[in-house]
């Protein structure tokens, strides 16, 4: 660039800034102030929070959980109300469904009581209930004794003295274990002075002397653990173990299987032809009903046969039956009172008994 033109420039910045420079000098020389007013820059308020609106919002809420909170316990008081109601309901129809469910063994119980007549007395507590009959009949006098075992300490089988050899009469072991009936058991054996029990005995589900097979007519008699009656010939052990027998004894002979009469055989029609007898048997609805005959003697003269045995036990209703040991064992013991008269004129000592518990 030329020195002209640059000087032409010069010229031309010094007209344009010469208005400045010059206000500058005055505001140096005049000693004016400049002061903002206090509008320029407004003071800045601060405003305190608006509590009575939070506390009212707060006083909503509050009223609005407490008007929650009733409706909630009224809610849950309906609803404790109609638990109430359900479950009182719930037990009324249980009640009566219960009563409709026995209803047909009570029908089946009237029958079979009414064919034994009116009780001379009866036994019933959480154990059992236990009714006890006097007979008339044409030939002989004897006593009915009908059980329903409830618990499955009810019955058992005592073991005279609770020793292999032992023996006690029905009366003695009855006291013993403190027991509210008893009624003789199976047949024995007399050997060394002592008095063994006949053949397949079981004692607390134990097998005392172990298992004898059956031979001739001899049967087995007893209880399973289901409170059920087990009878007939067994020819091994696991057959009968298949029973869960929990105690019996064993006699001659059969009566009654099936609610039908078995042939009894020649030798027992007549040996002895008469005679006191205990017989077990049971219903359907798996009562006991035990039969004991009075006689004089063993001598065949008096007591009963064992085919009129099989009529009344038919009569009765029975489902099976089994002779137990009869003649001068032939025991019958009531709430610690002995009902029938023993052809002995006292009881004999027995190696085995069944007691019952009330």
């Amino acid at each position: 660039m030329s020195a002209a033109a640059i000087r032409s420039m010069n010229r031309t910045l010094l007209l344009a800034t010469a208005p400045f420079l010059g206000l500058l000098a005055w505001l140096l020389v005049s000693n004016v102030e400049l002061a903002l007013s206090d509008s320029a820059y407004p003071a800045h308020k601060l405003s305190s929070p608006d509590w009575s609106a939070g506390t009212a919002a707060a006083r909503d809420g509050l009223s609005a959980a407490e008007s929650l909170a009733q409706g909630t316990g009224q809610s849950i008081r309906k609803q404790v109300e109609l638990y109430n109601k359900t479950n009182a309901d719930m037990n009324q129809i249980a009640e009566v469904a219960s009563k409709q469910a026995s209803r047909p063994y009570q029908i089946y119980d009237k029958r079979i009581t009414s064919k034994l007549g009116k009780p001379a007395s009866t036994m019933n507590s959480d154990k059992l209930t236990a009714q006890l009959f006097y007979l008339n009949t044409q030939n002989f006098k004897a006593y009915a004794l009908k059980i329903k075992l409830k618990k499955d300490d009810a019955m058992m089988l005592a073991l005279g003295k609770d020793e292999e050899g032992g023996s006690e009469t029905t009366l003695e072991a009855v006291k013993r274990y403190k027991a509210a009936i008893g009624v003789n058991g199976g047949g024995f054996a007399d050997g060394g002075g002592k008095r063994y029990p006949l053949s397949t005995t079981i004692v607390d589900g134990e097998y005392v002397g172990g298992f004898q097979p059956t031979i001739k007519d001899l049967f087995f008699v007893g209880m399973s653990e289901g409170n059920k009656l087990i009878g007939g010939k067994f020819s091994s052990k696991s057959q009968l173990d298949a029973h869960n027998p929990k105690f019996g004894a064993s006699f001659v002979p059969i009566l009654l299987q099936n609610g039908r009469s078995t042939e009894i055989p020649a030798k027992w029609q007549t040996s002895p032809k008469r005679a006191p007898r205990t017989v077990i048997a049971n219903y359907k609805d798996d009562q006991l009903l035990f039969l004991v005959v009075d006689g004089y003697n063993e001598k065949g003269s008096s007591g009963a046969t064992l085919a009129e045995l099989q009529i009344l036990l038919k009569r009765f209703g029975a489902i099976n039956g089994y002779n137990l040991d009869g003649g001068g064992s032939t025991s019958l013991v009531w709430n610690g009172r002995v009902v029938n008269n023993p052809s002995d004129g006292q009881l004999r000592k027995l190696p085995t008994n069944f007691l019952f518990f009330a």
